[in-house]
């Protein structure tokens, strides 16, 4: 696939999962401002049959529209203006379809008014907020990843000083490890290592972001090693041989700075898709959170009134490229203290658990608060799910491909989790079943099958024969 096709996939992504926030704010907003609440809505065919129409419309419309993302330099107003403008012109058939349907009263026109008013302000804002983050994303200036190079000769040299010549906006030269006796010469602060023992230690010291193996293809056992001395580090691994007088005509390769790379864990999504992927999560737990907030709110209580101690529980988990944060979940033990550095999995009748937490963790209401962490940006709604710190120490060594979890960010449900595997991991062979299921999904991941397991876990329900 070309990088034409691949940017038109991209933006295709980009825009159906924009669209479909669209048609989830028609929706919502219509429900909200009926007598306000959604849950008289299904009395009313007429009302239903309207918002059909209006959201088909608004889809298709609104997609004629624009996204917002098109243009690095237009303003986002100028979208919003023509978005509204779109809005109107579907609402304005939508009335006329309502009035040729059913008797008008004006109790039916107050909510077609509401509605229609609710839905423009959030379509606006929506398309304006669209906006500012693409000028954000394209005009504040990212943190250069921090290179470490592997290799011998005038080749190390020549991609050393890609690096310089290309200036510090993306990559900055912290070191290389010296494979051969040329003397390479390179600027001031960088370590030079002779030895992987020295090197492994300086890259880590220096917190590389990536490590460039810059080697001759034959020279396969000192790749090898490169390769198995950093594999359960979150360190992006990239091999750069010198190829010209292999390469041939078509040939794939990615070009980093004009030179040939070929990516050895590269990220399973693209740009595109991560952003796409980004705004789709934000809406849906926006919606949840909204929806649910009476039940929310009784979880709340319910926990405070039976057990002394927070509502919330808190503990760091890991998300995307290994980085931690503090995951979010109803409290569902009795207070108590565990030994440093060890986290002891709930069993089956365990004695920690209340009433109310047993209650919770069968029906995996527990999990609800995890979609303020997805408002956040620490999760996404489906993703691999994220285990305990602890747990990530003890099975990155002992799990082929555990680490490539954390390439994208953790997830509330997953496709483990739609095929039966949840709870507890007492056996290796279970976190094994895991990852194979999680590395699935990042080979094979799309906003359909986003959809498809979100739609898996509410038709199959949240309770589950493991989960106490």
């Amino acid at each position: 696939m070309n990088i034409g096709m691949k940017r038109k996939r991209e933006k295709g992504r980009a825009t159906r999962a924009i669209c479909a926030v669209d048609v989830l704010l028609i929706i919502v907003i219509a429900g909200i401002t009926h007598r306000g609440s959604m849950w008289t809505l299904g009395a009313f065919r007429i009302e239903w049959i309207l918002i059909g129409v209006s959201a088909l419309l608004a889809a298709f419309m609104l997609r004629l529209a624009g996204i917002g993302l098109e243009g690095r330099t237009r303003p986002g107003t100028r979208y919003a203006l023509r978005t509204l403008a779109l809005w109107l012109v579907v609402q304005g058939f939508v009335l006329l379809k309502m009035i040729a349907l059913t008797p008008v009263t004006m109790t039916l026109l107050a909510w077609f008014f509401y509605w229609t008013l609710g839905v423009a302000i959030a379509l606006a804002v929506f398309r304006v907020g669209l906006s500012v983050a693409r000028h954000r994303s394209l005009h504040v200036p990212c943190t250069p990843s921090r290179v470490a190079i592997v290799g011998g000769g005038e080749w190390l040299e020549r991609v050393a000083d890609s690096i310089d010549t290309a200036g510090a906006s993306r990559y900055q030269f912290v070191g290389a490890y010296r494979t051969t006796e040329h003397a390479a010469t390179f600027g001031e602060g960088a370590f030079v290592a002779t030895d992987l023992a020295s090197f492994s230690a300086l890259a880590r010291t220096e917190r590389v972001d990536e490590i460039w193996i810059a080697l001759p293809l034959d020279d396969d056992a000192t790749i090898t090693r490169v390769i198995n001395e950093f594999r359960h580090d979150f360190v992006e691994l990239r091999l750069m041989p010198d190829v010209s007088k292999h390469a041939l005509f078509g040939s794939r390769v990615e070009d980093i700075l004009g030179e040939p790379a070929i990516s050895l864990a590269a990220p399973p999504l693209s740009r595109g898709a991560r952003l796409a992927k980004a705004i789709f999560d934000r809406a849906f737990a926006a919606v949840v959170l909204v929806v649910l907030m009476p039940l929310l709110l009784v979880v709340a209580a319910a926990i405070k009134l039976t057990s002394p101690g927070p509502v919330l529980f808190t503990q760091k988990r890991r998300g995307a490229d290994g980085q931690t944060f503090d995951i979010y979940k109803f409290r569902t033990m009795r207070v108590h203290a565990e030994p440093a550095g060890t986290v002891a999995q709930a069993t089956r009748n365990d004695p920690r658990v209340t009433k109310v937490g047993a209650f919770l963790r069968r029906t995996s209401l527990d999990e609800l608060p995890q979609f303020v962490n997805v408002l956040f940006g620490d999760m996404s709604v489906v993703g691999p799910r994220p285990h305990a710190v602890e747990h990530d120490a003890q099975y990155r060594t002992l799990v082929d491909g555990y680490i490539h979890r954390y390439r994208i960010k953790p997830g509330i449900t997953g496709w483990a989790q739609v095929n039966g595997l949840r709870g507890a991991t007492e056996r290796l062979e279970s976190m094994q079943s895991r990852v194979e299921y999680d590395l699935y999904y990042l080979r094979n991941w799309s906003f359909a099958l986003d959809l498809r397991i979100i739609g898996a876990t509410v038709l199959r329900g949240f309770g589950h024969q493991n989960a106490y």
